[in-house]
């Protein structure tokens, strides 16, 4: 290695680190990656640059190691109980997750099995959600349930536009109508797609979308309506056979014929088997599509999503293009184009590992562990629960109010993680934004035994801020958690 790469870390003039002087007061910043003596072998630099790409390069156990000391400064994943995203699979899926880790998802005509498994898995789903015609039904993947949102959204678009270019009428203003509470990938795509959002503002009387009022927020250039199964702020269903009630209602008296799309992202996976009876699917005659996320309670490693239409009929052909260049004509509906197959894979693994009623088994046991969470914080002089978990494993909770009281949720939010533990303080949104909630999302893997020893941190937590003499440094109480 040449003489360059043999300076020492401070010396500011390394053509790897920079090539400028860039010292202040004559001491010279280090804007670079320390590697570990113990690591470094002869000849190697002793420190990479952070923000360019080295001019030479090391071997791969150097490089491994500095990745790899990197990354464990992240949170330990298993005690994140903010997160939706699975974060743990069995050894045999890690083995198909190194095996189809080459495979692009896209190229169909060259990995046909991975595009046939593909169709099952979609298949799979038009059944667990009761599709009347399952045969007629169509479907993808996705790379997360945000894709598959935009798609569902897409469709209803295209659908309304083709309705209206029909009958010789406008089309410049579309219109979505969903909660107030609604994930960001909606608000998204009405920016992206040019539509113009309709909240619906949730409140503690109506605390989801749930059919009240809707009569004000839709009109002749509603492109549908979203309903969720699972919000993200608090974990709770929005009840879909309600919301249509409602839509009924607004037909018969406008003849306005508006579709529900449902972003299942959680409790697509957890409804069916665990509140088997619940309508919410395509046993509702105004749901068009559904979409969820294999990567939450499909138990997949990040990133998968799936959408289901109830009929090709609802995903108007115009928006299904045809590609010729990866050998064979292949259709494709989806916003991103080459991606990981190996996710595929894992959903038909877990289909199969699992089957129907491993999955209730699974579901059945997160849900318990956050029903019994959420009854033992009730208990709790300082809290007051938004909802118990009893829709998907997920739920939330305030702040008694309290004369004289030093700390707030974001204190508690910082105790909590000084423990390791990830629970997000955030606020409500629009209308209740002077609400302050936490939220809790059991995954699988979150035991009873890991949920005593949170209950034990928590509670010591408390006890340690009950005990302060004044307020917590203002800046503390920013949050750093948003959706």
């Amino acid at each position: 290695m040449s003489d360059m790469h043999s300076t020492t870390m401070n010396d500011s003039t390394c053509g790897c680190c920079g090539g400028e002087d860039n010292s202040i007061d004559g001491v010279a910043p280090f804007d670079g990656i320390e590697i570990n003596p113990i690591f470094s072998r002869p000849k190697e630099v002793k420190a990479f640059p952070k923000n360019r790409i080295p001019h030479e390069g090391s071997l791969p156990e150097t490089a491994y190691q500095v990745v790899h000391d990197d990354a464990m400064l992240d949170g330990n994943a298993r005690l994140n109980l903010a997160t939706f995203v699975s974060t743990w699979m069995d050894d045999y899926a890690n083995r198909i997750y190194m095996e189809a880790a080459d495979k692009n998802m896209i190229d169909k005509d060259e990995y046909p099995k991975t595009a046939e498994i593909e169709n099952r898995c979609w298949r799979m789903l038009a059944d667990l959600w009761n599709n009347p015609d399952p045969d007629h039904a169509i479907g993808t993947s996705t790379i997360g349930s945000s894709e598959a949102c935009m798609l569902g959204g897409l469709a209803l678009k295209r659908r309304w536009v083709n309705a209206r270019k029909a009958a010789g009428l406008p089309t410049d203003k579309p219109d979505l109508v969903m909660s107030s509470a609604v994930q960001v990938c909606w608000e998204k795509f009405c920016n992206y797609f040019d539509v113009e959002p309709r909240f619906v503002p949730i409140c503690e009387d109506h605390k989801v979308l749930d059919g009240h009022d809707l009569e004000r927020y839709v009109d002749e250039n509603t492109i549908g309506v979203v309903a969720i199964m699972g919000v993200t702020y608090t974990g709770m269903y929005e009840p879909v056979q309600q919301i249509s009630n409602a839509l009924d209602r607004i037909q018969e008296k406008t003849g306005l014929d508006v579709h529900i799309h449902v972003d299942a992202a959680s409790g697509g996976m957890v409804a069916p088997f665990i509140q088997p009876d619940l309508a919410w699917d395509f046993r509702v005659k105004r749901v068009v599509s559904i979409s969820t996320s294999g990567h939450k309670y499909g138990l997949v490693y990040p990133g998968l999503g799936w959408v289901v239409w109830r009929s090709t009929a609802d995903l108007p052909e115009s928006l299904v293009f045809k590609v010729s260049y990866l050998g064979g004509e292949m259709p494709t509906f989806a916003l991103n184009f080459s991606r990981p197959g190996a996710q595929v894979l894992l959903q038909y693994y877990m289909f199969l590992r699992l089957g129907f009623e491993g999955y209730c088994r699974v579901q059945q046991a997160s849900h318990d562990v956050a029903k019994y969470l959420s009854g033992e914080i009730a208990k709790m002089d300082d809290f007051t629960l938004w909802n118990d978990g009893s829709d998907i494993p997920v739920f939330a909770w305030m702040l008694k109010d309290k004369p004289n009281r030093k700390w707030n949720l974001y204190d508690l939010q910082d105790r909590l993680r000084m423990k390791g533990w990830l629970v997000p303080a955030y606020p409500m949104p629009v209308d209740l934004t002077d609400v302050t909630v936490q939220r809790i999302v059991v995954r699988n893997g979150f035991s009873h035994d890991l949920a005593e020893s949170f209950l034990r941190d928590l509670r010591a937590c408390v006890k340690y801020l009950d005990s302060l003499e004044a307020p917590m440094p203002s800046e503390a109480h920013v949050s750093g958690f948003h959706h």
